[in-house]
């Protein structure tokens, strides 16, 4: 596994219960800003085989990305179930569920 790929999935792994972190924000930690959709690629490919908490994982307008509509639903469900709270147009508060995660990758007081 390269090593992007690796803090990708160390990132995603360590996103607490009832908190949200966007594809963004983990492809910068992970040593990549630009790199979003390689995040989402590896979430596709990697979820089931690392057990990864895919659901906890939005845009950066604290909205859910997925189209198919099963999916979308799955994935809020999972959210709700978390205790997260989704505004009347389906968004979530990113000031009141985003993670921001510190370790390794970030500054104690990095926020993106």
């Amino acid at each position: 596994m390269e090593p992007f790929t690796e803090n990708v999935v160390k990132i995603i792994k360590g996103i607490p219960e009832g908190k949200v972190m966007t594809y963004g924000q983990i492809a910068a930690l992970a040593g990549n800003r630009r790199a979003a959709r390689q995040v989402a690629r590896v979430l596709h490919i990697l979820s089931e085989k690392c057990n990864l908490p895919w659901f906890r994982v939005i845009n950066s307008k604290g909205q859910i990305s997925i189209k198919d509509y099963e999916s979308n639903n799955l994935q809020k469900l999972f959210l709700e179930s978390e205790g997260i709270k989704f505004s009347k147009n389906d968004t979530i508060n990113l000031n009141e569920y985003q993670f921001h995660h510190c370790n390794d990758f970030c500054e104690s007081d990095f926020k993106l």
